[in-house]
């Protein structure tokens, strides 16, 4: 399109106070405001602008642009006055998907939480003592019950030399608090236990975690100085020890739940840390990042520690997430002995990071789950434990469900993963929905599917557009069909 030709068509479009007053937008004025109209009256007409600049629109369809004015001016009202955060329909086989919102929470939590929100509530209040509580109690009861439970009756551990002759393991001695995420929990605990001195963690277990947050950043915020042991994949007990000296503060093992290092390599076990901190005095925390709280390996999951184990095996102080392997909202917890979660407790960082009631109501509703070994209600366990046959079971229903001709389905196997950085080596066996569509790319279908109502968000492979209905919950599956038929006829 020639420049004197774009010239004339910027002419033709009307100015934004031009229409604001226009009568024709005079009912939009009084629903929405002036602030509210104006401004998507302007972001219409910058985006008829560049579109005569780029060359798309041309006399005959501007003047159709304009005829719309009126339906594109309210579209975008409706874009801009109605909420960006909203549900999507994850089928991409990723349980703890950390874009969509990693672990879903389970009815119960919901309610819980609704509850708390709606009203006031005794999240510092001791009603029988009619005076300030501690917010801590709601998750701490549920906690130590927790660890007494999974504790054999005259259990043994490596930490029976702690001060007081008291076992960290023995509920008594355990504390809990929450912050708003495991980073944070790492950034209270080294602040706390080693702030001007220094922490001794083992070269292979400098990770990198989610959004380029890394564990020596996170050190360096805290006050601690890092010293840095053994080689990237084999450090020994005795590296450690030999990293000791009059500045150390603490001894840190971070596990990798979002890597491995295979093949020659070395690693001290819980066991032979606990001992040497026991004998040098020296604090032992584990960050272990994912947090599962019962054994994983009756869903599937191999080599996923927990956090009972950890506190039974003597260490001090455990840093986990409440939004991955618990299933719970995001959130960092601390258990550990309960004079260094004290000391905690009252550093001035615990309030800046401490959570609200609504966190507190939905992991006490997740932990009460726990408590009650309801796992099912918890969804991301649920779907942890869906086999192989339920899910291609949903597969073939939802597949005869889909009557546009313009789709072919087939059902093949696959596997889907825990993600959210957590268990990178297990792999669930699985079912999956390979849909094609005739006249349109992978990539498109799935650019259309994520524009539907809600988003259907599916993995690409191959040329086709692969869905895991692991992910996706049983209520939702004639979302998926409605989904697939609407974007067949765009």
């Amino acid at each position: 399109m020639k420049s004197a030709a774009k010239s004339e068509l910027f002419r033709e479009l009307p100015s934004v106070d031009e229409l604001v007053r226009a009568p024709r937008f005079a009912t939009l004025l009084e629903e929405h405001g002036a602030t509210a109209v104006t401004d998507a009256i302007r972001s219409v007409i910058a985006r008829l602008r560049e579109q005569i600049s780029s060359g798309l629109l041309d006399g005959a369809g501007l003047g159709l642009a304009l005829e719309g004015l009126n339906g594109a001016v309210e579209a975008q009202l409706r874009r801009v006055l109605s909420f960006s955060l909203r549900p999507v329909i994850n089928a991409t086989g990723v349980i703890l998907h950390t874009n969509l919102g990693r672990a879903p929470l389970s009815k119960e939590a919901l309610a819980h939480v609704r509850e708390a929100g709606l009203s006031y509530s005794n999240l510092e209040f001791d009603v029988v003592a009619g005076e300030r509580g501690k917010r801590d109690v709601h998750v701490e009861r549920l906690f130590r019950k927790l660890l007494a439970e999974s504790l054999p009756p005259h259990v043994e551990t490596a930490a029976s030399a702690v001060p007081r002759g008291r076992s960290p393991a023995d509920p008594s001695t355990v504390s809990t608090i929450v912050v708003n995420n495991n980073a944070a929990a790492v950034l209270l605990a080294l602040n706390t236990l080693a702030e001007g001195g220094e922490v001794i963690v083992s070269r292979g277990e400098l990770v990198e975690i989610g959004g380029s947050f890394r564990i020596p950043d996170v050190m360096a915020k805290s006050g601690a100085t890092l010293r840095e042991v053994g080689t990237t994949n084999r450090t020994r007990i005795g590296d450690y020890e030999k990293g000791i000296n009059e500045r150390t503060r603490l001894l840190l093992r971070v596990h990798r739940s979002n890597f491995e290092i295979t093949g020659f390599t070395e690693q001290p076990s819980i066991e032979e840390l606990v001992a040497l901190a026991r004998r040098r005095g020296i604090p032992l925390m584990e960050d272990l990042g994912s947090g599962a709280l019962v054994d994983l390996e009756k869903f599937g999951i191999q080599g996923e520690a927990t956090v009972l184990d950890s506190l039974r095996g003597g260490v001090d102080v455990v840093t986990y997430s409440g939004d991955k392997l618990l299933g719970g909202p995001q959130a960092g917890l601390l258990s550990g002995r309960s004079e260094l979660i004290a000391r905690m407790r009252v550093n001035s960082l615990f309030r800046a990071l401490r959570v609200d009631k609504m966190t507190y109501a939905a992991i006490e509703a997740t932990l009460l789950a726990y408590v009650k070994r309801e796992y099912g209600k918890i969804p991301a366990l649920r779907m942890m434990n869906l086999s192989k046959e339920e899910i291609g079971e949903r597969a073939e229903s939802v597949g005869r469900r889909v009557q546009s001709g313009k789709v072919k389905i087939e059902i093949v196997d696959g596997e889907s993963v825990i993600g959210g950085g957590a268990a990178p080596s297990s792999a669930l066996p699985t079912r999956l929905l390979a849909v094609t569509c005739s006249g349109v790319s992978a990539d498109e279908l799935s650019e259309r599917l994520r524009a539907s109502d809600p988003p259907v968000i599916a993995r690409v492979e191959e040329g086709r557009v692969l869905l895991d209905l692991r992910t996706v919950f049983p209520e939702q599956d004639h979302l998926i069909v409605d989904a697939l038929e609407h974007a067949a006829q765009l």
